[in-house]
């Protein structure tokens, strides 16, 4: 099943999973463009006002980090 049928019949089968994955996969999109947006803004400064999207791209990373290691481990534990 490719294109967008076997998507659909995936995501009907596994919605939790496939929710999860899907978010995972937008939410590394938005880090990398944020990443890129931050790099052409340069350098951090040390001024908070100037820092900000440097902020936002450790702040996202994190949580993307503290999901995938504490968050989806304690869901498939309560399967």
């Amino acid at each position: 099943m490719l294109g967008l049928t076997g998507f659909v019949a995936r995501f009907r089968a596994h919605p939790v999973a496939a929710t999860i994955e899907l978010g995972s996969f937008l939410g590394c999109f938005v880090l990398v463009v944020a990443t890129v947006g931050a790099i052409a803004g340069g350098p951090p400064t040390g001024q908070l006002s100037s820092d900000l999207p440097w902020l936002f791209v450790i702040a996202g990373g994190g949580l993307f980090v503290v999901f995938w290691t504490l968050v989806v481990p304690l869901y498939e534990r309560t399967l």
